[in-house]
């Protein structure tokens, strides 16, 4: 293992096998990445930007056709496309889908979900899932990781940030969605495609995300954006976020801090 890799897991302190129950058997280790810029892969991941780790991720890679996978409003697509990558992006909610087409009209964005994605084989050179892998239904989680196979080069690269089920960031959104079981299935969906040779692990790191809030009240706001089927329960739980928030969220200048652990999984 290279000096450069050495570092990388020093500054993104990789977690041991005990940590992660759900992965366990998984080997962490990222010697099979040939980082020629692990100084800027390091800034990144110190970072907590979850974009830039990805776009720095994806320039080691030399991924230029990407396919971002669940991309939302498209946030994660004009953050890389702002960097030189050709970018499509996919997701499911067609709210979502019109305003990304809108904010970035020279991006191509797609209705569909990831277990049946609308694209020939072998058409990119990488695919990414931020956060967007527990969204699947558990029993299409395999689907949608054999879809990334399909569409990326056989050469090419799948990147899949999850969050872990811990953290300030997690107890303060787990009376309104408790997402504990979901991002377990999620790791054991990785897990089992690395078992079954539809990929080759290459590595994973965990690295924490800081997340800035005003308020208890911009957090409800953001778990509703993210997914509108909460807007019930989040309105009815906002005095228990609210407390939550107070307890956990650390000062920070004029905002409140939420840490956030996620898991980046290079396979191949």
């Amino acid at each position: 293992m290279s000096a450069g890799l050495v570092e990388v897991r020093a500054t993104c302190q990789v977690r041991s096998n005990n940590n992660a129950p759900p992965s366990r058997h998984l080997v962490h280790q990222l010697s099979d990445i040939a980082m020629q810029t692990p100084a800027a892969l390091n800034a990144a991941f110190a970072s907590g930007n979850a974009h830039a780790v990805l776009a720095e991720s994806l320039s080691v890679a030399g991924a230029k056709r990407v396919l971002d996978i669940g991309c939302g409003a498209g946030a994660l697509a004009g953050a890389l496309a702002a960097k030189g990558f050709s970018v499509t992006g996919i997701d499911p909610n067609e709210t979502a889908v019109a305003n990304a087409r809108k904010a970035l009209p020279e991006l191509s964005f797609e209705v569909s979900g990831a277990e049946s994605l609308p694209f020939e084989d072998d058409g990119f050179d990488a695919a990414v899932f931020l956060n967007s892998l527990h969204h699947v239904p558990m029993d299409a989680m395999a689907r949608a990781l054999r879809e990334a196979r399909r569409v990326v080069k056989p050469e090419g690269t799948v990147l899949i940030v999850e969050p872990l089920a811990e953290g300030s960031q997690f107890e303060v959104m787990r009376p309104v969605e408790d997402e504990t079981e979901v991002r377990e299935a999620a790791a054991r969906a990785i897990a089992d495609a690395v078992r079954e040779e539809t990929f080759r692990l290459r590595g994973n790191v965990v690295f924490e995300e800081k997340r800035e809030y005003p308020s208890a009240r911009s957090v409800i706001d953001h778990l509703i954006a993210v997914d509108p089927r909460r807007s019930e329960k989040a309105e009815r739980m906002a005095e228990e976020v609210e407390r939550l928030f107070a307890l956990h969220a650390e000062t920070h200048g004029e905002t409140r801090r939420l840490t956030q652990p996620l898991r980046i999984y290079w396979l191949g």
